[in-house]
């Protein structure tokens, strides 16, 4: 493996820059999708696409009959200016990878380079190449479009760049990975008036302010303190002037949980939470929960251990640990409903080098491209062996 990944090592830094010059945010991910299937087409590759919007399917087939396994990859960029200077720096105004897609991409094309060429396994792996990760919940886009029904698989994989973890080293989680995450917004109302006769109107911006501090205490009470639960308030909008009681206020947040009844428990929260403060400041709230709540990534533990062994097959035997979930969210829990699988992460090395995820100066590591490409690789070899 050493050999064809190393071989291949420049060329795959320079696609993975090419993704990083070229974002394209949630459901726009039209060049993306047509980059990688041009990639794959080259390798000799069967692609589908168009699965769930702009999603892609690479079909590779081992040296004889088996059961099918899924590598996946998430395509699409966040909408935030880069600030950054090197020279594959973002071209697109407004949109830029950071959180790795672009590197994400670059290691499963790797893999399937090496998976082509070798192809020592029986049976079949998918490559699936995800759009909307970050918005819109694009693994559910894809499962409705039939994905699964197209491309029986009975297990699928995947991995995420993880900053301030050692670069290349490598985290395989029992049980809880990452949380499910649902978003809302919350409009509250009223008919506005003269800040000196607040009696006369209700008032908006009280109610959002009640919210965003009542809802920490709900969350504080309603939810057993073994089990962690996030509520997050992260845009208030209401108000224009400091003499007048505003008609609205909007709030846009997160509720994020490690198992699915704690989702379900924060979701009717929120709504208890918004009708009263509602009713405290005399306004009304209209209540829009998203449509695509994320489940959480919790790794299946047949499927976990596929994955340690696959790490501890790697040349120089990169260090592996157990991890300790985030409460950052992937929509790769939406496949995990209908599949088991597992979820790793790799080390992206230190964040005053590369940056944080989601924040305007963070970059992929290149140096940790090659343990990704063997990991994936390894991870469909093992899991089909």
């Amino acid at each position: 493996m050493t050999d064809i990944v190393e071989d291949a090592l420049p060329r795959l830094i320079a696609m993975r820059h090419d993704l990083h010059r070229h974002p394209e945010i949630s459901r726009e991910e039209a060049w993306t999708s047509a980059f990688v299937a041009e990639r794959l087409t080259e390798m000799g590759i069967p692609v589908h696409t168009g699965v769930g919007g702009y999603g892609v399917v690479g079909v590779i087939t081992g040296s004889g009959e088996g059961p099918g396994v899924a590598l996946r990859a998430d395509m699409d960029a966040l909408a935030m200016a880069e600030h950054n200077s090197f020279a594959h720096r973002s071209q697109i105004p407004g949109a830029m990878h950071a959180c790795g897609h672009d590197g994400h991409m670059t290691m499963l094309l790797g893999a399937a380079s090496y998976l082509s060429l070798t192809r020592q396994f029986r049976g079949t792996v998918y490559l699936i190449f995800q759009p909307a990760e970050e918005r819109y919940g694009g693994a559910q886009l894809m499962l409705d479009a039939g994905l699964l029904e197209r491309f029986p698989v009975r297990n699928i994989f995947g991995l995420h760049n993880w900053p301030d973890v050692a670069a290349g080293e490598v985290v395989v989680h029992d049980g809880p990975v990452m949380a499910g995450s649902g978003e809302f917004n919350l409009t509250f109302k009223a008919p506005g008036g003269h800040a000196a006769m607040p009696h006369m109107t209700g008032d908006p911006v009280l109610a959002g302010s009640h919210f965003v501090t009542a809802i920490q205490q709900a969350v504080g009470r309603a939810v057993n303190p073994l089990d962690a639960a996030v509520v997050t308030v992260g845009s208030f909008q209401g108000g224009f002037a400091q003499n007048v009681i505003s008609r609205e206020a909007t709030l846009l947040g997160t509720f994020r949980g490690l198992h699915p009844e704690i989702l379900a428990l924060l979701k009717s929260r929120v709504g208890d939470v918004a009708e009263a403060a509602a009713r405290i400041a005399s306004t009304t709230v209209e209540i829009d929960f998203d449509e695509l709540p994320s489940p959480p990534v919790i790794n299946t533990p047949a499927e976990a251990e596929i994955m340690r062994r696959a790490a501890r097959s790697l040349p120089g035997s990169p260090a592996l640990h157990n991890g300790v979930p985030t409460m950052a969210g992937d929509d790769f829990g939406a496949f995990l409903t209908h599949l088991p699988g597992a979820y790793a992460w790799i080390g992206n090395g230190p964040s005053d080098r590369h940056g944080r995820l989601h924040q305007p100066d963070y970059d992929f590591n290149d140096a940790i491209i090659p343990t990704g490409v063997r990991l994936l690789a390894a991870t469909a070899e093992q899991a089909l062996s």
